[in-house]
């Protein structure tokens, strides 16, 4: 069911980058769960994806007519399995996260940029969204609903009786200490099977043996009302050695590709949020200290993933309003204002499809990835490129201004 292609695309096949997301489709056919750029060359351009064609398309029946006036927004992308420096560890971007949405009234992120296993800081106008759905906001087919709260339903793999305990542990914490609405859960009779894959790039994905053990598990919670989807299981297949490394700052995390497909398929299936979380973070591995690098050591101090998901999704937006959610507010793609991203991973949808809506894009030079996709071998428009998130902070304050921002550089072109 689960499929990850790369798919080699000549440049002589389409005229501008804005042609490039609806060739992908139609290359790739069926339902695609992620896509981005992985490389750029002189003729050909190279694209990951990872398929499942049993799902079908994806309808634009959430979305509305409404407008909603006088909310700014922004997007923060912080892209899962490439090595971001900033936020590709354990909500090492959550500085960073604030920071920006301190300029705008929404600003929409992916959960990795703030999830850190027991810890998790998300100010209240931040929107923690998952990225499928964040891929069809940016493609103006759903609106984002800020919501009350939601009824979170949570995915137990099938574990020993001695990691149920820890799992149950954190369920009544969440529930006690900051009110989470979680009554429903389901341990699975079978595995989910998630599995870790690292692609050409050096990135990392994922596949699932089980899917339908999942499908199962969310009709069962559906029914029950629940409004948000929490999933615990352990991946398998990680390179131990590798995962070492990331621990110590130098490798991507081999576990947020399997994560994000497991929750890409949910979100995409039942248009509700979802999240994924390791149930027991694996210690178990060669490090050279027992002080981790600094940007994944709220990981390696907690017992599992699960926590930050289930505050997260708590209030995390719907994009339907009828998901049975009194809905506080909404954006749609007219309120948004910019698109951050890391200056050298500017492959993936949001980015592309803002450069068709004419949004700018804030390509943040100091949060490298493994990657090397820019807005010059990509020739995409309106990219404004600064060098770290306190630079892109201020370019959001000058856009939510209206101040056109070449007219705050000097020298200043003096027309005549």
């Amino acid at each position: 069911m689960i499929e990850n292609k790369e798919f080699i695309i000549k440049r002589s096949e389409f005229g501008s980058i804005e042609e490039l997301p609806a060739l992908v489709e139609k290359r790739a056919g069926g339902c695609i769960l992620r896509w981005s750029i992985s490389r750029v060359e002189e003729v050909e351009v190279y694209v990951e994806a990872t398929l499942c064609k049993e799902l079908g398309e994806v309808d634009s029946g959430c979305m509305t007519d409404a407008a909603y006036a006088g909310k700014s927004a922004a997007l923060s992308v912080i892209p899962t399995g490439i090595g971001c420096d900033i936020g590709g560890y354990a909500a090492d971007a959550a500085p960073a996260t604030a920071l920006l949405a301190s300029c705008v009234d929404y600003l929409v992120t992916n959960p990795n940029a703030v999830n850190a296993s027991n810890f998790i800081s998300i100010p209240d106008n931040v929107l923690y969204t998952e990225g499928f759905m964040i891929d069809m906001f940016c493609k103006g087919l759903v609106n984002l609903y800020k919501v009350y709260s939601n009824k979170v339903g949570v995915i137990i793999e099938k574990t020993s009786r001695q990691n149920l305990d820890v799992v149950f542990n954190i369920i009544n914490t969440a529930r006690a200490v900051f009110g989470i609405d979680i009554e429903h859960f389901v341990i699975t009779d079978e595995p989910i099977g998630g599995r870790c894959e690292q692609t050409v790039s050096g990135s990392y994905v994922g596949r699932i043996d089980n899917p339908g053990v999942l499908f199962a598990a969310c009709e069962r919670l559906i029914r029950k009302g629940v409004t948000a989807v929490a999933v615990t299981s352990n991946i398998k297949d990680l390179p131990l050695d590798n995962y070492a490394r990331h621990f110590q700052g130098e490798h991507p995390n081999p576990v947020g590709g399997t994560e994000a497909v497991i929750s890409h398929l949910i979100c995409s299936r039942y248009k509700i949020p979802a999240a994924h979380a390791p149930m027991i973070n694996i210690k178990d591995m060669a490090l050279t200290s027992g002080v981790v690098d600094a940007r994944g050591a709220g990981e390696f101090a907690s017992i599992s993933g699960l926590a930050c998901i289930l505050i997260g999704l708590g209030r995390a937006p719907q994009v339907s309003r009828f998901n049975r959610c009194r809905v506080l507010d909404a954006i749609t793609i007219d309120n948004l204002i910019a698109v951050v991203a890391p200056a050298n991973a500017l492959g993936g949808i949001p980015m592309l499809y803002a450069s068709k809506y004419n949004i700018p894009v804030i390509a943040v030079r100091n949060n490298k990835t493994i990657l090397d996709v820019t807005q010059k071998k990509l020739n995409l428009k309106n990219v404004i490129e600064v060098g770290n998130y306190p630079e892109a902070a201020g370019i959001l304050l000058a856009l939510r201004k209206g101040i056109c921002v070449p007219t705050l550089y000097r020298p200043l072109e003096t027309l005549r």
